[in-house]
């Protein structure tokens, strides 16, 4: 059985832990997660170690990237199973910050972003959201000063926002997108998943099938429009509530009119019943 991770919890604990890891040079590798760890997660940790030495996982969850009506205070909190998942991967180092460590009396600063946080995706339905991933993530990237930091694509906004931010800011942090992990009918991974209900969960592949048809439609030439308004009728049809469906710039995440515009992603979310799916792939 292998030895549990370290776990610390405050700032001096972590500065002596990072200091420790840090011996002959290592490199370090941060995975900033907010728990409920599923087989996503630990594809970032496996990616993790074939870029640093040593691996450091975060899980706090964060309060200032929900709004007052989403789903703080139920999201999954798992703490033991997270640790003996971390444990099984051999995870150097965990760091369990509470609320009031990362945000204490009189917190008052915030990073700003625009760019791709201002895409008109996730931001459009999730106001608040970028503010509060990119003051987080700014403050882990402070805390330990990895090397490099992996994010999954499935938030593929959030990657982009945060590989931005990590570069204007002059971080010192290289940001590593990792492909989305996916159940075997194609649901991407989430911690989220455990909302949905026997039902829900039947018809949640409907997104990445829907995504599929429209890439092979795109590739062989169909027109873009149609192909977009087939997509969202065919979610809508499904018993979702489509907040988007959409053909963006790979890299920028600028609306386009043509595959012939740029590399090409297809992004959605939806909700289905009380739980909202997002998902994309590259066409």
């Amino acid at each position: 059985m292998p030895r549990p991770p370290a776990v610390v919890r405050t700032l001096p604990s972590l500065r002596r832990a990072m200091e420790t890891l840090r011996v002959r040079r290592a490199t370090v590798a941060l995975v900033p997660t907010m728990g409920a760890l599923h087989d996503g997660h630990l594809a970032l940790v496996h990616q993790a170690k074939r870029h640093a030495s040593k691996v450091v996982v975060s899980i706090f969850v964060n309060p200032t990237q929900f709004a007052p009506h989403e789903d703080f205070g139920s999201y999954p909190r798992t703490w033991k199973a997270d640790l003996a998942k971390l444990t099984e991967a051999r995870v150097d180092l965990v760091w369990n910050p509470g609320v009031s460590t990362m945000y204490p009396p009189g917190f008052s600063s915030r990073i700003l972003t625009e760019g791709p946080a201002q895409a008109g995706l996730e931001d459009r339905f999730r106001p608040h959201f970028f503010g509060g991933v990119a003051t987080v993530v700014g403050k882990l990237f402070a805390q330990c000063r990895p090397d490099v930091a992996l994010f999954g694509q499935k938030d593929y906004q959030q990657l982009k926002v945060v590989t931005r931010m990590a570069a204007d800011l002059d971080l010192g942090v290289k940001v590593i997108g990792v492909p989305i992990v996916r159940e075997r009918d194609g649901l991407a991974m989430s911690s989220r998943n455990v909302y949905l209900s026997v039902e829900q969960r039947a018809d949640a592949p409907t997104l990445y099938r829907t995504m599929k048809d429209a890439a092979r439609r795109l590739r062989n030439g169909d027109d873009l429009g149609a192909v977009m308004a087939d997509g969202a009728r065919t979610i809508g049809d499904a018993g979702f509530d489509l907040d988007y469906f959409e053909a963006r710039h790979a890299e920028t995440l600028a609306p386009i009119r043509s595959t012939k515009d740029g590399p090409v992603r297809l992004l959605v979310a939806a909700k289905i019943g009380t739980t909202r799916l997002i998902d994309n792939i590259g066409v």
